[in-house]
């Protein structure tokens, strides 16, 4: 599953502003309302309910906050960079100013897990998660992360 499965243009937030990992994951639902159809409270519930099984934030200021939702018809991603970092307890300590929510069909099964699997990689990747810090574009960033495995080994 390449990320340009998950995500279009109008998925990325080049400059969410977000007080607190509540703040940002309410504006995420908010966002994500707008393009699943799904009411946003629901969406917030169903992130924050995984949250309290511990956190998604995986370190090196990157969180992969995720749930499954009944009424989703594919696998939905939205990326947002932060205009300043928020505490996310995340697993290193770090604040959090790189976001990528994923939201999957309760029906999913291993399309969510390679879903999560392929933006992990991604997000591991030092170079493009500098590239993701080093501009506000919405463009750019959409580009940076919908570039191929291929193009990047090159």
């Amino acid at each position: 599953m390449e990320i340009n499965e998950l995500i279009s243009a109008q998925s990325v937030i080049p400059n969410l502003r977000a007080s607190s990992k509540k703040q940002a994951l309410q504006d995420l639902a908010r966002r994500a309302a707008d393009i699943t159809g799904l009411h946003e409270r629901a969406i917030f519930d169903v992130l924050m309910e995984r949250e309290r099984l511990g956190t998604t934030g995986v370190g090196n200021g990157i969180a992969i906050p995720h749930g499954k939702m009944a009424n989703l018809d594919r696998l939905y991603g939205l990326f947002a960079r932060l205009e300043h970092s928020v505490d996310f307890q995340s697993i290193d300590e770090q604040p959090v100013d790189l976001i990528f929510l994923l939201l999957a069909p309760e029906s999913a099964g291993a399309d969510h897990l390679k879903a999560l699997a392929r933006v992990s990689r991604l997000l591991r990747d030092g170079s493009v998660c500098e590239k993701l810090r080093g501009t506000d574009d919405a463009e750019a960033l959409f580009a940076l992360l919908t570039e191929s495995m291929e193009n990047r080994a090159a």
